[in-house]
């Protein structure tokens, strides 16, 4: 009976101190015991800021918030002597056709966000609210190049809208929400975490995009609507999913909203998006390129060609540079580069920093506004081309091809090439093709002559 005593004595001391021992471990890192019937969190000692990631995160009332200023929009296009079951008769050879899609309400006098593939060509636009009042939309401008449209309703009454909130401070792995109507099931709230940011679609197009990733679901309809942050600040434009079958696959993705703010201001005050450029040709690193260019940096933007005159040139950046960071936003592609730039305006000043020979510098750089002319008849954006870009490609006069803005040329890899001469007449300025384009028959076929990446001369015929 002594004995059972004492090894009751001892169990009981033992019990004691492991409580003790674990109430002391628990005190010194500051952990919480989390009970089955309380909401708190686990926040580690040496993490504890505003950003730290709530896996308790509740969305109802940013989703309360975005719903009634995320929009539903049907665009009804006219279209000639197109055969489908989706269409009916309007006219001898006319036939309607509609389409819908999202947008988001920004300003409570009815300004609306899109996309411009929402509302392209439309020969009506009609705006559904989510108290189900409709209204005639009127297109204030577009910028076909980001996918983003500015639309406009008048309301009597002032409007719930989404406030901006700063895109670059979103972090991988924040929890958001994609508002929209899929599906024409209107005000249709899905949840997900950002799974990348600066994300180039198709990196082998010379459309460099820098979309914001996610894994909310998103689908046909979704377009133009709103990713949004955990307290409802609006973070993207939905635009776009990677599928092979049309609908959503794990895949989304949205335009950061700085650079929809930038575009819709630009529209708001000069009718149209003033682009800026740093003034520099290069491109993605990896441990392939840096092999062969015997560098060590592997992420980064590689300096191949500095533009004179720009704001690269006269800050002293060099080929040969890698450009690591901008305002100490990382830069580890391309595409990252293009996305911070495409929040800019003219004569915005930016610290770049490079590495140059192993060694790390800052240099201060004032963006210059990028100078091209459309040639909408064919489809193309050109810019002037300088004797280096000329030497480049073998020829000595040409202008260069910016962009290809005709879907029936995407693929073709013309992004960058150099147009040497268009109707057989040679071309040195913008000058030149925008007097040869406005001075010939449309009716005749015209015949770009150009010259691409890898040097080959090749010639397309429009008609």
């Amino acid at each position: 009976m002594t004995q059972l005593i004492k090894f009751t004595f001892i169990a009981i001391i033992s019990s004691f101190m492991t409580l003790l021992g674990s109430k002391y471990v628990q005190g010194k890192d500051k952990v919480t015991i989390i009970h089955q019937n309380e909401t708190s969190e686990i926040i580690p000692t040496n993490n504890l800021n505003n950003n730290v990631l709530n896996t308790n995160v509740d969305f109802t009332e940013a989703a309360e918030k975005t719903v009634n200023a995320v929009v539903h929009v049907k665009n009804t296009t006219q279209q000639t002597n197109i055969s489908s079951s989706y269409y009916f008769l309007r006219g001898k050879n006319t036939r309607e056709m509609i389409g819908s899609g999202s947008g988001v309400i920004i300003s409570a006098d009815g300004y609306i966000v899109t996309n411009n593939h929402v509302i392209e060509n439309s020969s009506e636009l009609e705006v559904t609210l989510n108290n189900n009042k409709t209204y005639i939309a009127e297109i204030i401008g577009t910028d076909p190049s980001t996918d983003i449209a500015l639309i406009k309703i008048e309301s009597e009454e002032e409007l719930t809208y989404v406030p901006f909130g700063n895109s670059d401070n979103l972090k991988i792995g924040e929890w958001v929400l994609a508002v929209g109507n899929p599906f024409n099931l209107t005000s249709t709230v899905t949840a997900g975490i950002v799974s990348a940011k600066g994300r180039d679609l198709n990196e082998y197009d010379g459309n460099i995009q820098s979309f914001i990733q996610t894994d909310a679901a998103v689908n046909r309809g979704n377009s133009g609507g709103a990713l949004v942050n955990s307290k409802g600040d609006l973070m993207g434009i939905n635009t776009a999913i990677s599928s092979e079958t049309g609908s959503y696959v794990g895949y989304s993705f949205a335009v950061p909203a700085n650079n929809a703010r930038k575009i819709i201001e630009d529209i708001l005050e000069y009718g149209y998006v003033q682009k800026v450029i740093l003034g520099i040709s290069g491109g993605s690193l990896n441990t392939t390129i840096a092999d062969d260019l015997n560098i060590d940096e592997t992420e980064g933007v590689y300096v191949n060609l500095i533009e004179k005159g720009s704001g690269a040139d006269i800050s002293g950046i060099k080929k040969g540079d890698v450009i690591k960071n901008i305002d100490g936003q990382k830069i580890g592609k391309f595409s990252d580069l293009v996305g911070y730039l495409g929040s800019k305006q003219p004569n915005d000043i930016v610290l770049v920093t490079i590495v140059r020979d192993g060694v790390e510098n800052i240099i201060s750089v004032t963006l210059t506004k990028l100078e091209t002319y459309k040639l909408n008849y064919i489809g193309l954006e050109i810019k002037e081309s300088d004797a280096e870009e000329l030497k480049l490609f073998g020829v000595n006069h040409g202008v260069k091809i910016r962009q290809v803005l005709n879907k029936n040329l995407k693929g073709y890899g013309l992004e960058d090439s150099i147009i040497i001469k268009i109707n057989d007449k040679k071309i040195t300025s913008i000058e030149d093709a925008k007097y040869i384009l406005n001075n010939v028959n449309k009716s005749n076929p015209i015949k770009i002559t150009f010259v691409d990446k890898i040097g080959e001369i090749n010639s397309f015929i429009f008609r």
